[in-house]
């Protein structure tokens, strides 16, 4: 029981990939928060983990919500006195090309996806600030990472995820808050119509779930994007090459044109370990010693 004592929230768990989720840490021995727009579908999941010896909260609303988001929080702090993870799973799909699709379909998706996830993230930052500890996943998606037709709102969401969490690991880790994103591929509601039959049957969302022991257990890594699927796992990284100097001339942009493939050779990329790790390489090069940063933070 690995998870024995620890808080979850887990959202968007009334079924799919969430429910998987909520039953896999609940049998690892944590108290699960499952949370969902629907009341009853919440429930369910929160009485199958209870058949199973576990113990789960249902806890209703969306996560666009600020005030229903608070309210599950102090809910779960009433209950139980702490919050020690949260799984941020709520999303929708609104898949189009970009040509037809609207603004307020775009807007959707990235409200539910990135605007949930910093809204239940905010939700308990105090509170694993204050304790200590804290352990954040962000579901991302390969459609994020990498680009998938038809989910330019999706896509740019779940990369935006990406950089709320890189954010998030810096700020929280004086404090013991780790935050790790979590890219699924798993058989579910979202999913259908999307992936083929061949492919959604080696899907089970169950499979994807043991891939959050290792980013909410006690040896946690933070900043780690972990790819899961299928019972396959892998990581994935943001990297920056080493690049070229070509100096600010009239025939700059030219001279990058015609050297581009230096300049995009990944021979000795970094996984930088934080943003002004390009402003600090960039300045380097041009002859700069003086710190790149004006403010220590």
């Amino acid at each position: 029981m690995l998870l024995d004592g620890r808080i979850a929230i887990v959202t968007g768990a009334g079924g799919g990939l969430g429910r998987a989720h909520a039953l896999y840490l609940a049998g690892k021995g944590a108290r699960v928060v499952v949370n969902d727009l629907s009341t009853d579908a919440a429930q369910r999941v929160a009485d199958e983990i209870g058949q199973r010896g576990g113990k789960a909260l249902a806890l209703a609303g969306s996560v666009t919500d600020e005030w229903a988001v608070s309210n599950i929080v102090a809910s779960t702090m009433d209950a139980w006195g702490r919050v020690d993870i949260l799984v941020n799973n709520a999303g929708i799909l609104r898949d189009k090309s970009f040509a037809k699709m609207t603004m307020d379909e775009f807007r959707l998706v990235v409200d539910v996806h990135l605007m949930g996830a910093a809204i239940a993230s905010k939700a308990v930052w105090e509170i694993m600030r204050g304790q200590g500890y804290g352990r954040i996943v962000m579901t991302t998606s390969s459609s994020g990472l990498y680009g998938n037709f038809g989910q330019a709102n999706y896509g740019a969401a779940k990369m935006a995820l990406v950089g709320l969490m890189q954010t998030l690991a810096i700020e929280g880790e004086k404090y013991g808050i780790r935050v790790n994103c979590l890219a699924p591929t798993a058989a579910t509601g979202m999913t259908e119509g999307v992936l083929s039959e061949a492919s959604l049957a080696a899907l089970d969302p169950a499979l994807v779930s043991p891939g959050l022991l290792p980013l909410v257990g006690e040896d946690a890594p933070t900043r780690a994007i972990l790819c899961a699927g299928a019972g396959h796992f892998a990581t994935a990284n943001v990297t920056l090459t080493d690049g070229i100097q070509i100096g600010g001339g009239a025939d700059a942009g030219e001279q990058l044109a015609m050297r581009w493939g230096e300049a995009a050779d990944r021979t000795g990329e970094i996984v930088p370990a934080y943003g002004f790790t390009q402003a600090e390489r960039e300045l380097a090069a041009a002859g700069i010693t003086a710190p790149a940063v004006a403010v220590a933070r």
